[in-house]
């Protein structure tokens, strides 16, 4: 039986805050890339949690989600054979937590315009960070009740 295609899940913040949105520039194969807070969704976790969960590591920041931006998928540039599909949210950032380390690999957090975003598209990790932000200035909210997450998904197998 020939082996069962899966693309990787991986949710996404998209944060905006005086018209500029907060990314992470990240160390990658390729060299500094930028980002929306983002990551795989861990065993045992739903979306949302997710998503609270890689923006404080990669940010530092408390983030309660409360829209669903949409559902995208992309092929990797760096890995052809791989397929991401995110989850994308936008919500309320928190505080810092000061004390916090950054994620391994993530070199800092920035603030940019979308129109710096637009001119920087040679350093984006994914076509994805664009298109999330585009999407979000676009106005597009979906309700997190668009997500269901079985309880089994939280308890141990």
């Amino acid at each position: 039986m020939p082996t069962r295609w899966k693309p990787n899940v991986t949710v996404a913040a998209v944060i905006e805050q005086d018209g500029r949105f907060l990314l992470v520039e990240e160390q990658t194969d390729d060299g500094l890339k930028l980002n929306n807070p983002a990551g795989h969704l861990d065993p045992g976790e739903s979306p949302e949690d997710g998503c609270i969960r890689e923006t404080l590591e990669e940010t530092g920041h408390a983030f309660t989600p409360t829209a669903l931006l949409g559902v995208y998928m992309a092929r990797s540039a760096e890995q052809p054979d791989v397929t991401y599909m995110r989850f994308a949210f936008t919500g309320e950032l928190g505080a810092r937590d000061e004390g916090r380390a950054l994620d391994e690999g993530i070199v800092r957090t920035l603030w940019m315009s979308v129109e710096e975003i637009r001119a920087s598209v040679a350093r984006h990790r994914s076509p994805l960070l664009l298109r999330c932000i585009e999407d979000y200035l676009a106005g597009k909210r979906h309700p997190l009740s668009l997500i269901h997450t079985e309880d089994s998904v939280r308890q141990p197998p």
